[in-house]
């Protein structure tokens, strides 16, 4: 396959290819999803976060021993560096969750055991330990503006269980443990989406794997990427009651304003991912008693598909599933970047195994051939 020449590409670089991979593929006609060949319902079905962290990184699931020695590994990585830990009162106090979040990564490298070691097998430890620590790093951020203690991790529980019990203080009921391990599978990875490609920039030109980690952190920050989670989530609350989402939607449309949730730059039809959170988001509504977000949720699906072709991402109905496990609403984005470090590490690791420095060319539109002029006699120029 030839790339296309980058000055005939689209802005924001669509269409132009920026890496060859093995770990995620999309067909955003048909809405498919891949994770190394695999579809994306079997593995939410089927599988687990663990494999699927497993999958990401080798291309292949685990077999006879693999998996428990990767649970054991990521166990291990739960702690954070006391160092890490004496800056949370502060961050909790001062930053907002996503920059706590990519002030304690950064942190974390100047403790993690293997230092600055580059070698294939180091940072494939480091790796295990990021997406091991991020539970740690949100949980303790959030129960510090709380005015809680940290709930320490519980070593018997897989990663998203653990995730949640150290969220609220106490082990999550199996439909809940369940439904947030399927969250973390389907946000584990996604091809060349903003962050993970802020990610391969970065260990394009060999920085260290954190250093990559925290330029994905700060990409998945904006609202148009990692945000429209928590932007979904307060659109929910605005419209507060389902006769209100089609006057919302109307609204939303006549001022040209995005309706948060809906459309995706890569797929043309339903994102695979929305399809299986949207049976996950009615489940979890009926399991609490409450499915107020979840049938606002319908009346905008409604409202947007009577107005226009237009569908939801993997962020609309991550919205109220999350509500419906009692995630605070501006947690959804650290939420996303503790299932999607799976995916960022994979591809950094990739990157590295087969690098080259990813320096994209740019298309000149001002002007040419001005002379310079002493600032004495500009300003008569310019009048």
């Amino acid at each position: 396959m030839t790339a296309p020449d980058a000055r005939s590409g689209e802005r924001g670089l669509r269409g132009v290819v920026a890496a060859e991979t093995r770990i995620s593929d999309v067909d955003g006609a048909a809405g498919k999803l891949w994770y190394a060949g695999y579809p994306i319902q079997e593995l939410a079905e089927r599988s687990t976060f663990e494999e699927v962290l497993f999958l990401l990184h080798n291309g292949r699931l685990p077999i006879g021993q693999e998996l428990e020695s990767l649970q054991e590994e990521m166990v291990a990585g739960r702690a954070a560096a006391e160092f890490v830990s004496q800056l949370m009162p502060t961050l909790a106090e001062h930053s907002s969750p996503m920059s706590m979040l990519r002030t304690c990564v950064s942190a974390a490298s100047a403790h993690d055991p293997d230092g600055w070691d580059r070698a294939p097998e180091a940072n494939h430890r480091k790796a295990m330990r990021l997406v091991a620590l991020m539970p740690t790093l949100i949980t303790v951020y959030d129960r510090h503006r709380r005015e809680l203690a940290p709930v320490s991790a519980d070593p018997r529980l897989p990663h998203a269980a653990n995730f949640l019990s150290m969220l609220d203080g106490q082990e999550p009921a199996q439909e809940a443990a369940r439904a947030f391990d399927v969250l973390f599978i389907l946000y584990a990875d996604h091809t060349m989406n903003a962050s993970t490609f802020a990610a391969r920039i970065v260990a394009s030109t060999l920085a260290d794997m954190h250093s990559a980690m925290v330029a994905a952190i700060a990409a998945l920050k904006g609202p148009l990427h990692g945000g429209a989670n928590e932007g979904a989530m307060r659109m929910l609350d605005e419209i507060g009651d389902p006769t209100r989402a089609a006057p919302y939607v109307k609204d939303l449309f006549a001022r040209k304003q995005k309706v948060m949730g809906f459309g995706h730059p890569v797929y043309r039809t339903w994102d695979p991912r929305a399809t299986i959170f949207r049976e996950l988001a009615g489940d979890l509504a009926r399991r609490s008693g409450d499915t107020r977000w979840f049938e606002i949720s319908e009346a905008v699906l409604d409202a947007v598909l009577a107005e226009r072709e237009l569908y939801p991402n993997v962020d609309f109905y991550a919205a109220s599933a999350l509500r419906s496990l009692g995630v605070p609403t501006d947690l959804f984005t650290p939420v996303f970047a503790a299932a999607r470090s799976a995916g960022w590490t994979a591809h950094v690791r990739e990157q590295y195994a087969n690098n080259r420095v990813i320096r994209p060319e740019s298309v000149y539109v001002g002007p040419r051939d001005l002379h310079y002029v002493a600032i004495e006699d500009r300003e008569a120029i310019a009048s």
